[in-house]
């Protein structure tokens, strides 16, 4: 199967491809290589990539709508796993405008595109924080998910909406796929895992809102791999699907096992949780347990050990 992956470089459209390549598929990734956090990260991505024979990389951006259709009319795919985003709930806040740019509109293209070439099977990611703070937990996908705490999950919200239009006006089958919380081995550096397991080290301050007692549903990169390969061997029309653990932890306790992991002791800074943060995402994982198989295997005590031993191999840490 030739499968097109966007945001290739990047932490989950990185580790896909990794496993689509080990099993056996050819890849066409492309990623517009932006400076959003360090290049050395995604160049590291990359190089894990580039030697396999069934891989294909080109730069290219969401928002360059020839540059996509000549590329899906290059190398035609059968599956699209759409992964490219401008992520972060905070970063949206400060710069709402490069999230309809990218997320919805960039979104749009990347379908007309792959439109005009065929009827492959898209799989689109989403995020939990659609949900907000009015939908009851455990959160199920049949909730209305219209009340986005940020522009970000507002941006996914949309992306959802429009994709449902082309699945329903032209036959595209496409799967939303709600992700939860991702960390693990390759993470990004803006993400709270790897910012925390740094700030600890280092001595510095670590922010936690409301004393630490937002949950959050902590969803091991495996898992969501795993998940993403059941829901991309089993098209199910327009079909959304939430890919969490399903066992929300305070963010206190998830500082308190990184403290037993590094053998170091955090320094809290205590602030009120902004209008952006939910108190709690915890994901309904039934629908995509009793539809693909779904079952996530890794918990946090676990997923965080073999982030901090990555962390070491990779020279990030000590």
């Amino acid at each position: 199967m030739r499968i097109l992956v966007t945001g290739v470089a990047g932490f989950i459209g990185s580790r896909l491809a990794r496993n689509l390549l080990d099993r056996g598929d050819q890849v066409v990734g492309f990623d517009n290589l932006n400076d959003y956090y360090p290049l050395v990260h995604k160049q590291r991505h990359l190089a894990d990539l580039s030697s396999h024979p069934q891989f294909t990389f080109a730069q290219c951006d969401l928002c360059d709508l020839p540059a996509l259709v000549e590329l899906c009319r290059t190398h035609p795919p059968d599956a699209v796993a759409h992964i490219a985003a401008m992520a972060s709930v905070r970063y949206s806040v400060e710069n709402p405008h490069v999230y309809s740019a990218v997320n919805v509109q960039g979104t749009m293209n990347l379908l007309d595109a792959v439109n005009r070439i065929g009827k492959p099977h898209c799989l689109l990611a989403s995020t939990g924080s659609v949900y907000g703070r009015c939908t009851p937990t455990p959160f199920v996908e049949t909730a209305p998910a219209d009340r986005p705490l940020a522009p970000y999950p507002a941006s996914k919200r949309s992306m959802e909406l429009f994709a449902h239009s082309f699945e329903h006006l032209w036959g595209l089958p496409i799967t939303i796929l709600r992700f939860f919380n991702v960390y693990g081995p390759h993470g990004r550096p803006d993400m709270m895992p790897w910012q925390w397991t740094t700030d600890i080290l280092a001595g510095r301050e670590l922010t936690l809102y409301d004393a630490g007692h937002l949950k959050r549903d902590w969803t091991y990169i495996d898992d969501i791999i795993a998940g993403f390969r059941l829901a991309l061997d089993r098209p199910q029309g327009y079909q959304i699907f939430n890919l969490g653990c399903g066992e929300p932890v305070e963010n206190i306790e998830f500082v308190r096992i990184l403290e037993k992991l590094l053998g170091r002791q955090a320094r809290i800074r205590n602030v009120p949780a902004p209008a952006s943060e939910p108190p709690v995402t915890f994901a309904d994982i039934t629908l995509a347990r009793r539809t693909l198989g779904y079952q996530p295997q890794v918990r946090v005590q676990e997923g965080l050990s073999r982030f901090i031993a990555w962390m070491q191999t990779a020279k990030i840490i000590n």
